[in-house]
């Protein structure tokens, strides 16, 4: 009988239908619920960036109540400027359409990510020369929990992770082909990375000399003009924003300061709490799983790329010791890592079941991804018969990970904040015992507050109080348990203040008529 090779993705459309599916399922995940508050995804970051949005778009809003054009904008002027403020300014932009809604910067920021996945698909298929593997390692980036809550967060981490992709693509089509085309895409791409979050410039530089050490060859790479226009152009939009902002208006300072601990090194509980948050990111078995494409499964060429990357992710985390510990999200540039490095183990366990269930096939022939069966047929059946299972595993599981995320709802706190705000009747002068910096009730509840620093020793209490309350209004107290911790402030606010408005989850006492 006549043996002929048959290979279900080499049809276009079969491809194009998974990818369809992938992208489908992580716009759905991410476009569904836009309008739940910014509550869900460390608000803090987030509603610092809502504030300054806000604040950007009241300032051209001729019609809107006096008292709340000038809380907005004093609010935007008086938070500091951390990264540039692209989201912010692309979101009251937009508002100017569409009204102030943060459903439209969770959009922007869902879109910046499902077209980060695309260049993903991309530069795996690149890496390993499997279209399914490719699509192996979008189907983890685009569904991986972690990743769907992130990458929807009013923050610019995943426009920064877009461009940082697109930056890895590009670069390692240049290693390929050499060309100016690909050399002014890395460059313009890696520069603007790093100008949208500094601290992506490890990574930046991690993917670089992967390929270079990888492929190109050091000497080779320093030979040529290309590279030292890619370096250029990596450097030139973060050093004129870094001019701007240290030497022409000096707002950058703060940018640098209280980041850098290297007493942390060799503290042990450092690494545990850098562990526990990647295990928020993502868990033991996907980056077992990554480290085992990474060194065991993919060529010298990748294997040197993605360990470039793994260096650069350990080199960034001991520098930023503090929020690599703190923030899970300082780990987000992990997760398309992580999902480069399943990459190549899907593409070796493809490789398998073409070998163990196609009837016919060789060695070299599963090695470069074709899948011959006898007349076709069965190899046809079943790889179909795969596409499906895989296609229907992705619709359940994206299913039930949205029915997880709607169980919790988020309106019911920012309805609370707006009543607290409504009682103190958004007057200045509160000092407040509060959650995340007072950032959800200055937001929702349209109300300004000044934070009582906690677990104070009762012998600084009085001076504390009396330095902090002498020009205050009211105390706004919304956090119990800490509350319930500080007696002192309980007898100093019950004994000697009326309260003003109260309700079983805040109290607001009066410091501007005291008790006689």
């Amino acid at each position: 009988m006549k043996s002929s090779s048959f290979n279900l993705f080499d049809r276009k459309w079969v491809l194009g239908l998974l990818l369809a599916v992938l992208l489908g399922c992580g716009a759905f995940l991410r476009y569904s619920d836009l309008s739940a508050p910014l509550l869900d995804f460390h608000p803090t970051r987030q509603l610092f960036g809502a504030i300054k949005a806000r604040g950007l778009f009241y300032q051209t809003l001729p019609e809107a109540p006096a008292w709340q054009k000038s809380l907005a904008v004093r609010q935007y002027e008086g938070e500091a400027t951390i990264e540039p403020p692209l989201m912010e300014h692309l979101s009251a932009d937009l508002y100017q359409f569409f009204g102030e809604q943060t459903a439209i910067p969770r959009a922007v920021s869902s879109s910046f990510w499902l077209l980060g996945g695309l260049f993903l698909f991309l530069l795996a298929r690149n890496l390993t020369g499997s279209s399914p593997a490719g699509a192996a390692s979008l189907a983890f980036y685009l569904l991986l929990p972690y990743a769907v809550s992130a990458s929807r967060a009013f923050q610019p981490d995943p426009l920064m992770v877009m461009l940082l992709i697109l930056f890895w693509w590009s670069i390692e089509n240049w290693s390929r082909q050499l060309s100016w085309k690909w050399a002014l895409i890395s460059g313009l791409s890696g520069g603007l990375a790093i100008f949208i979050k500094f601290p992506v410039v490890f990574f930046v530089i991690g993917g670089a000399f992967g390929i270079i050490f990888g492929r190109v060859g050091l000497i080779n790479a320093f030979k040529k003009p290309q590279t030292w226009g890619i370096v250029l152009l990596g450097i030139l939009p973060p050093a004129v924003y870094l001019y701007y902002g240290t030497v022409l208006h000096g707002f950058l300072g703060q940018q640098f300061g209280d980041r850098f601990y290297p007493e942390l090194w060799i503290t042990p509980i450092f690494y545990l709490r850098w562990f526990l948050k990647v295990q928020n990111v993502a868990s033991i078995l996907w980056i077992g799983l990554a480290l085992l494409g990474c060194f065991v499964f993919s060529s010298k060429t990748v294997r040197v790329f993605l360990g470039s990357l793994l260096a650069a992710y350990v080199v960034f985390g001991l520098i930023f010791a503090h929020h690599i510990s703190s923030h899970d999200y300082y780990s987000l540039p992990l997760v398309p890592i992580l999902a480069l490095g399943l990459a190549p183990l899907a593409a070796v366990i493809l490789s398998a079941l073409r070998l163990r269930f196609l009837p016919g096939v060789s060695q070299s022939e599963s090695a470069g991804m074709s899948a011959p069966a006898e007349f076709g047929v069965p190899g046809i059946f079943l790889q179909a018969f795969i596409v499906l299972i895989f296609i229907s595993s992705l619709l359940l599981y994206t299913v039930n990970q949205y029915l997880d995320e709607r169980t919790n709802d988020y309106r019911p706190q920012a309805a609370f904040w707006a009543q607290v705000g409504d009682a103190i009747g958004h007057q200045p002068g509160v000092l407040a015992l509060t959650t995340d910096y007072g950032y959800s009730l200055a937001y929702y509840g349209w109300q300004n507050s000044s934070p009582w620093p906690p677990s104070l020793p009762a012998q600084e209490f009085r001076d504390t109080f009396k330095r902090l309350a002498s020009n205050k209004t009211y105390f706004l107290v919304t956090d119990f348990d800490e509350y319930k911790r500080e007696p002192e402030l309980q007898k100093q606010l019950t004994e000697n203040y009326p309260i003003l408005a109260q309700s079983r989850d805040f109290i607001v006492f009066d410091l501007y008529h005291p008790k006689k």
